[in-house]
């Protein structure tokens, strides 16, 4: 039987995500829990900020015509997703971290970086120390179906690229009284599968925050 792989992530990333999946032989099940679309912000006075922090690639996707205001500030990306959307936006990466937020500014303090403007979601993290936050996108929940997400159970593996999605996933299987200990969970990193919960009926981290990593936590290829 062909490994399943469910993606949850909005999009692009999800149809990204589902297509390295299908090349490695997978089944695929695409079932965004959000979707992203752009606010309207007005870009601060680059002067104040020595650095622009993305922990996202959606910020540099619709932060929109507001981000030329702020291009010649360097980047500090989270990891090496954020790093190449940040790219192709237009915008110039000093320092890419190993998708920690936390490492990442600290590698970006090492190099004299250290009041980073942190262009956000609406629905973020609380606000860094020293890091002034600007949201320019939101991820609004999709609505899902009730027992949409029942065939998890049979055999599928969840990837969760996300906190959001992994607590918005415990809340749809919770609601629609699915048991927690059929379903196979795969997180990005440790801090998205804490936020996930207990009981899954297995749950495991990837070695690196990518795509590849965690596809590579389903096992190898199976044609």
């Amino acid at each position: 039987m062909k490994l399943r792989a469910a993606i949850l992530r909005p999009e692009p990333g999800n149809a990204r995500t589902a297509e390295r999946a299908a090349e490695r032989g997978f089944d695929v099940m695409r079932l965004p829990l959000f979707a992203v679309r752009p606010l309207a912000w007005t870009p601060p006075d680059p002067d104040g900020f020595d650095a622009l922090l993305l922990t996202s690639a959606s910020a540099a996707r619709h932060a929109g015509p507001g981000l030329a205001a702020l291009e010649r500030l360097p980047g500090i990306a989270v990891g090496e997703g954020t790093a190449a959307a940040a790219r192709a936006a237009g915008l110039t990466i000093a320092v890419i971290g190993d998708g920690d937020v936390t490492t990442a500014l600290a590698a970006a303090r090492g190099r004299g970086l250290g009041r980073p403007l942190h262009l956000a979601g609406r629905d973020r993290m609380p606000d860094l120390a020293g890091v002034t936050a600007i949201s320019v996108y939101a991820s609004d929940p999709v609505p899902i179906a009730a027992g949409a997400t029942r065939l998890l159970a049979d055999g599928w593996t969840a990837l969760l690229h996300s906190p959001r999605a992994a607590r918005r996933l415990a809340e749809i299987v919770d609601r629609d009284a699915i048991p927690r200990a059929s379903i196979t969970l795969a997180a990005l990193s440790p801090a998205v599968l804490a936020a996930a919960g207990e009981g899954w009926r297995h749950a495991v981290v990837a070695t690196r925050p990518t795509d590849a990593a965690l596809l590579d936590l389903l096992g190898p290829r199976r044609d």
